[in-house]
């Protein structure tokens, strides 16, 4: 007995071994003996077997090693697109607390009538079909957050693209919301984004004024989209400019633009939307100036949705293959804000982390503020 419990087995278990030893033996002499050789082999069995385990286990994380990796790209850019586009999705799965967190964060001015916000990317202001997370659902828990538990929800004084970035006004209270929304409409409200384009504009500085309209597309995935609707047209015969009938659908849109660098095909413009149309900066530079900004997928193509195609220098300076490039987010920022309120309000904020590595790659160089 006490050999084997000095072999490693319970005294239980050594009674058992010497009880089965008797009966096959039918000796009282040798139990001691066959014991602690049946615990021997019982424990370089066990030992055997626990090192099959670990060699099992080591194998399978050499095979996990040497596995290709076929959704995570080598390229530290491509890799970066990626993982861009995966959270700008993971920000319509979080929870509504989570966003309105992130919106705290992103607070760049506030005082007693109004809220400035930065606004990611990828998160929408209205709610729609298959969207959970919005910026509007989340007001009331955002000015919990900034203010108490008593906090009048926030109010929404204009709208950003989704795919936009920037400066947002929120009103504290429907008056001051309502007040804000005539300035905006009255265009006493100036607003400046930087957006990144392909192609240089000409001239390099000047005034878009071309009506917009949407339209839907006919092609292989039919779509809506806005279009330019201009009142005047190139005369088939004489080549003059004739004036032609409004299309009664059509609404106006002004934007002014002035270059602020240029390289590698690329151009860094300052936009200042002077109306206020749906994608009204996306279609003046893709189809009025034909300068489509960077990322812009969908008007980057006149009659079809399709990948943008970026020039060989672009791709080269991004470090990024063609079959990647809709990955690309837009690169579209409001920048600058001035608010007539009180003594008014003059308001920067700066591009998001992943305009600024676009930039500094297209060695497009930033003005000073």
């Amino acid at each position: 007995m006490a050999a084997a419990s000095a072999a490693g087995l319970c005294p239980r278990a050594a009674v058992g071994l010497c009880w089965a030893v008797r009966s096959v033996c039918g000796r009282a002499a040798e139990p001691e003996l066959r014991a602690e050789q049946l615990a021997e082999r019982l424990r370089q069995r066990r030992s055997e077997e626990e090192r099959q385990r670990q060699e099992v286990k080591k194998g399978g994380r050499e095979g996990q090693r040497q596995m290709p990796r076929l959704q995570v790209p080598k390229d530290p850019a491509q890799r970066r697109v990626q993982e861009f586009a995966k959270l700008s999705k993971q920000l319509q799965q979080v929870h509504p607390n989570v966003l309105a967190k992130v919106l705290k964060q992103e607070t760049i001015y506030q005082n007693e009538e109004i809220v400035v916000i930065n606004k990611p990317y990828g998160v929408p202001v209205h709610g729609g079909p298959r969207i959970k997370n919005c910026i509007s659902d989340v007001l009331p828990v955002l000015a919990k957050m900034l203010e108490n538990m008593r906090a009048e929800p926030l109010h929404l004084c204009h709208r950003l693209d989704k795919e936009t970035t920037g400066l947002m006004v929120l009103a504290r209270n429907k008056e001051v919301a309502d007040k804000i929304r005539l300035l905006f409409k009255t265009r006493q409200v100036e607003k400046f984004y930087w957006a990144i384009s392909l192609g240089d504009p000409e001239p390099s500085e000047g005034t878009v004024e071309i009506p917009m309209v949407e339209k839907e597309v006919q092609s292989h995935q039919p779509h809506y989209k806005m279009t330019l609707a201009p009142n005047y047209r190139l005369s088939p015969e004489e080549g003059k400019v004739l004036r032609t009938r409004r299309n009664q659908h059509a609404e106006t849109a002004v934007t002014r633009y002035r270059l602020l660098a240029r390289s590698a095909a690329c151009s860094l413009l300052e936009l200042q939307p002077i109306t206020g149309v749906k994608h009204q900066l996306r279609v003046h530079l893709a189809y009025g100036l034909g300068c489509p900004i960077l990322g812009d997928h969908k008007y980057s193509h006149w009659s079809k949705l399709a990948p943008q195609k970026l020039p060989e220098i672009t791709l080269k300076r991004l470090k990024l293959e063609q079959s990647k490039a809709r990955h690309l987010p837009l690169h579209l920022h409001a920048h600058r804000l001035s608010l007539p309120l009180g003594q008014g309000i003059n308001l920067v904020c700066k591009p998001p982390l992943f305009f600024q590595k676009t930039l500094k790659k297209l060695e497009l160089e930033v003005p000073d503020d």
